[in-house]
């Protein structure tokens, strides 16, 4: 009996999927599907995160007040786009303090572009170029995806991730 009630589950899973119908928190979902998501989306939250530490450590050598000020600005939407995914991961039954401690403790993972050093100001640009530039690439489609709490989020990312862009080319 239990099998037969799986299956229909499942069944009504996949057709709201085939259907564009947003998964919600509350809905049932298979347990790899939830696995899947906490990982992506706490490994977005931590990319978003450990982001902010080679801007942020330019943010009292930046050349003028101006541009001191619009990395301030992206350091700081940097730390709210980890939030709010770490929220979209929170209504998956994930912990955050387990989260982050996975993080720290190295064995969850973080986009490995910000081991690089940034020891220069004209690598500033270069990360406003081409590692926000391809992230917003990349995340324009995750605002589509089958997950509402993770799509929403990615909204409310990708309109703050182009902001800054436009502000350092000034």
């Amino acid at each position: 009996m239990k099998e037969v009630n799986i299956t229909e589950l499942e069944r009504r899973f996949q057709e709201k999927i085939d259907q564009d119908i947003k998964i919600e928190p509350k809905d049932w979902m298979p347990d790899d599907y939830r696995d899947t998501l906490i990982r992506q989306i706490s490994q977005h939250a931590h990319s978003e995160i450990v982001g902010m530490l080679p801007e942020g450590n330019w943010i009292t050598r930046a050349p003028n007040l101006r541009r001191k000020a619009v990395l301030l600005a992206k350091v700081q939407d940097e730390a709210g786009h980890g939030l709010y995914l770490y929220s979209a991961a929170e209504t998956l039954g994930a912990d955050r303090e387990e989260t982050i401690d996975d993080l720290h403790s190295g064995k969850a993972k973080y986009s490995s572009i910000f081991n690089y050093p940034t020891l220069t100001w004209a690598d500033m640009g270069a990360i406003g170029w081409l590692v926000d530039g391809a992230a917003i690439m990349n995340q324009v489609p995750l605002c589509r995806c089958s997950y509402g709490p993770y799509a929403r989020a990615m909204v409310r990312v990708c309109k703050e991730e182009s902001f800054p862009i436009h502000e350092m080319e000034n």
